[in-house]
């Protein structure tokens, strides 16, 4: 064994040790860490992606409809403005944290870097239960949470979008408030807006459109027929549920899926239409479809697969469970589902992975086309979004995987040294100033 292959093992044992106790936001400052070194690129530059470039932490009072005062924190962190204007999601949840959204900010440069978007990444979020307020509630503290963020965020700036338990209403009030400190209409302000105020067709279905595209690639990919390949999907939200009936619709065949009140499996598979119109009649949960069985959560990720895609939350294949999943393939509709330890354990079982900063791109490149309609004031048709977002996934994908292969990587390595190498690559001929 030379000093190359020791190094190697130290380093993969170093990633091992410290994710058992990592921080979302410390194990992304690994993997930039661990990409630049690869390359070879300049470590002043490396570091300097390991923070976000700005920080806001926002405490504002809400009136409630009982009269009573209650006061929200809330957060807005762009991460880099090396390739353009800050792009990310706004998400309303009780687990908010800064180093959270610290996290999804860097993923976000990462993401836009690997799809060639020309923007940097940015996050933010509310810590709250939006399932415990009312709609007047969620109104007043989505317009004074815009008001708070309004000095960082902008059509030229930081364009928030939707994410987790936000979504249209959220991003019209957004942009409703921006536009009234503004004094006249501003649509590119935010992304995932209604259609008749500047909104993209296709942009509801971007992100599970865009992992259903890269499920695709990787089954071609690996000689794997598409019809009637066998997935599971984990959550039925904005993301779950469009990759699970487009999947669908291209022969594949969703034979499990889960949500937060359970999981069902049906070895013939589950008619994904009918099931989505089952769950608008109960809550939005899925739990007592009559034409599936209920498993547990433990079985749902160990059976035998062609593919399991997470597009839930975070952290959902750990050391617990990823030596148990005996799908081929695993591609990643979630933000950071994969833990680091168990991305190794899945390499090392052989498991291709895409990874979220390639497979959910498809929400960020269809937010980019909204924002460049808006700007132009010139829509496209459903079709041409289409036609655009399959041409910039299958081309990313392709990127990736020769990167990969050229390097002698797994898929998420190779992401990531594509997208360091494009964003330290910028900041050296931008310069360091003064």
């Amino acid at each position: 064994m030379d000093d190359e292959d020791l190094e190697e093992i130290e380093n993969t044992l170093e990633v091992v040790i410290m994710a058992k106790d990592m921080s979302p936001y410390e194990a992304a400052k690994q993997l930039i860490r661990s990409a630049g070194r690869r390359l070879g690129t300049n470590p002043e530059i490396t570091e300097w992606l390991k923070y976000p470039q700005r920080e806001l932490t926002v405490n504002f009072p809400v009136r409630m409809d009982d009269g009573s005062i209650k006061v929200f924190t809330g957060y807005r962190v762009q991460h880099s403005f090396a390739l353009g204007p800050c792009k990310g999601g706004i998400r309303y949840h009780p687990d908010v944290t800064l180093d959270e959204m610290r996290a999804l900010a860097m993923l976000m440069t990462m993401k836009c870097a690997v799809v060639n978007i020309p923007y940097g990444g940015a996050k933010g979020g509310v810590v709250c239960d939006p399932k415990e307020m009312s709609q007047r509630e969620l109104e007043r503290l989505t317009r004074r949470y815009a008001s708070e963020i309004s000095i960082l965020i902008g059509p030229e700036k930081d364009i928030p979008a939707p994410d987790v338990n936000t979504g249209v209403q959220t991003m019209a009030w957004i942009m409703d408030t921006y536009s009234l400190l503004k004094g006249y209409s501003v649509q590119g302000v935010v992304t995932g807006k209604p259609i008749n105020i500047g909104g993209a067709l296709g942009r509801r279905e971007a992100t599970g459109r865009g992992v259903m595209l890269c499920t695709k690639e990787a089954l071609e990919h690996l000689d794997m027929d598409v019809e009637g390949a066998t997935i599971a999907v984990q959550g039925f939200g904005k993301v779950g549920s469009w990759a699970a009936r487009l999947l669908q619709r291209i022969g594949c065949k969703i034979v499990a899926i889960g949500d937060i009140s359970g999981y069902i499996y049906n070895q013939d598979g589950i008619d994904t239409e009918d099931l989505c119109s089952y769950a608008e009649g109960h809550d939005d949960v899925i739990r007592g479809y009559p034409k599936a069985d209920e498993i547990s959560r433990e079985k749902f990720f160990s059976l035998d697969l062609d593919v399991l895609i997470p597009a839930a939350l975070e952290d959902q294949i750990t050391m617990e469970n990823a030596a148990k999943i005996r799908a081929k393939i695993v591609c990643e509709g979630a933000n950071n589902p994969t833990t680091p330890e168990a991305n190794d354990v899945l390499n090392a079982g052989g498991v291709f992975v895409v990874p979220d900063i390639l497979a959910n791109a498809g929400g960020v490149t269809v937010s980019y086309f909204e924002w460049v309609q808006d700007l132009q004031q010139h829509f496209w048709t459903e079709s041409e979004v289409n036609d655009k977002l399959r041409d910039v996934m299958t081309c990313a994908f392709g990127e990736v995987l020769t990167r990969a292969q050229r390097e002698g990587v797994d898929m998420r390595t190779g992401a990531y040294m594509l997208a360091v190498d494009k964003v330290a690559e910028a900041i050296r001929v931008r310069g360091i100033f003064p």
